[in-house]
């Protein structure tokens, strides 16, 4: 193994380790500051059972972490209607309200109920939208979620995903007596559920284009494999187990392959395409310099990776056809790398270095090529985009530990997620 391969694993394995099974608790850092004033009235609710989750919370409090909107406290508010014929518009203009969310909580059996609310423009008192959503008990969260969505999206002309779920690597413990947990959840950091957990190092986890399953690194024996496991059964396989490196797993669009590195008998990294059904390989990049971390066009016909060919790490782009030449992307600074693509492909965030520190920028892809870096920390790593293209989820360090954060894509709103034990890393956001 040579001493480039062993610096890189060495940075690839501080750039995606830290997080446990306790629940994330999300602070907004940086809010934008023309954010939209937004009243949430608690939703009736007769049924006791549907009363003891809060739904009208649930969705103040998703709409609130987008930083995008000032939501009004409920000890401010001077009523608490629940419909729209019931909303007094000139007091909420008043209180500087810009639009008012009313709702009911209606219980239709035993274990189901049913949330119906409106949306209302206080300004003009024009409805927005109506909309019912059926849910058992167990499903008020996710459905709380979906009502933030349809609110988020009728205002600012953007999907919401408050509804989809993060996957990360959380690391309890000290050397040699660590244990590392593979943890999804949603994506406000609530219901984490243990996918894997080892004491060997865990990396790179990387959603199939259904939600439905995970690709990963698993260094079980001491020696890295990519696993694929499905998240509804916990059924796992090893696709990935060959002499030397196997790791950066990405699924293609179709969800049929894989792209992945691995190394040669000396020791050299290259980037290879692995067709899942019948394990054949084909390789895409054969260079002296290394190939990694591997990323897929929305169209499945090129991969984006990051090679030191030209002598540091830079970002490049190559179609999977045979003869097919790499194009390099990056140009601006003498590291870039682990890209990823928002999901109409406009933009691509990866890891920069600026003023000693590593930070996470973005470049347009469609227009001049311009390079924007989002982020101030010494270590931020690991971007991965939500499937709104709206944010991006990073690994940082806050007070010398490991814990996620968000930023969006312009940089004007800036989270948090930390973790009450354990060391979070290496987060990646799932589709719709």
């Amino acid at each position: 193994m040579n001493k480039r391969f062993s610096c890189l694993m060495a940075l690839g394995f501080l750039l995606f380790c830290t997080r446990s099974q306790a629940e994330l608790v999300v602070e907004v850092t940086k809010g934008q500051a023309d954010a939209i004033p937004i009243a949430i009235v608690p939703f009736s609710s007769p049924e006791a059972a549907a009363a003891s989750f809060d739904v009208s919370q649930l969705v103040s409090d998703d709409l609130a972490r987008s930083g995008r909107f000032k939501v009004t406290d409920r000890k401010d508010m001077i009523e608490q209607p629940h419909t729209g014929a019931a909303i007094s518009f000139d007091d909420w203009r008043r209180l500087s309200n810009d639009y008012i969310v009313v709702g009911q909580v209606q219980p239709l059996s035993a274990d189901r109920f049913n949330i119906s609310f409106e949306l209302y423009n206080v300004l003009t008192r024009q409805r927005l939208l109506g909309y019912q959503i059926s849910a058992n008990k167990p499903g008020l969260r996710l459905a709380s979620h979906q009502v933030a969505d349809m609110v988020f999206e009728k205002i600012l002309g953007i999907r919401g995903a408050f509804a989809t779920r993060i996957a990360y690597i959380s690391v309890l413990g000290t050397v040699p007596h660590r244990s590392y947990r593979l943890i999804v959840a949603d994506a406000d950091g609530e219901n984490p559920h243990v996918v894997m957990q080892s004491n060997e190092p865990l990396m790179s986890p990387s959603w199939s284009p259904d939600g439905q399953s995970l690709a990963y690194v698993s260094f079980e024996g001491r020696l890295p494999s990519v696993y694929v496991q499905l998240l509804k059964t916990g059924e796992r396989q090893r696709v990935s187990a060959r002499a030397g490196v196997n790791q950066a797993p990405a699924w293609s669009p179709d969800g049929k392959k894989l792209a992945l590195t691995l190394s040669t008998r000396d020791g050299n990294l290259d980037i290879y395409v692995m067709d899942l059904a019948s394990q054949a390989l084909t390789r895409i990049t054969d260079d002296p310099g290394i190939d990694t971390e591997p990323q897929w066009s929305k169209d499945g016909q090129n991969l984006y990776f990051t090679s030191d060919r030209a002598g540091g790490p830079q970002i490049y782009r190559i179609g999977i056809q045979s003869g097919d030449k790499p194009r390099r992307l990056t140009f601006q600074g003498s590291y870039n790398a682990r890209a990823r693509l928002s999901a109409d492909e406009s933009q691509m965030a990866f890891v920069t270095q600026e003023d000693g520190g590593y930070r996470i920028a973005t470049q347009d892809l469609r227009g001049r090529g311009d390079v924007q870096v989002l982020t101030k920390g010494h270590f931020d790593v690991s971007p991965s985009y939500a499937p709104n293209g709206a944010e991006i989820i990073y690994a940082t360090r806050d007070r010398g530990r490991g814990v996620l954060a968000l930023v969006s894509a312009d940089g004007r709103v800036q989270e948090r997620l930390v973790s009450s034990e354990g060391e979070l890393q290496e987060p990646a956001w799932s589709p719709f």
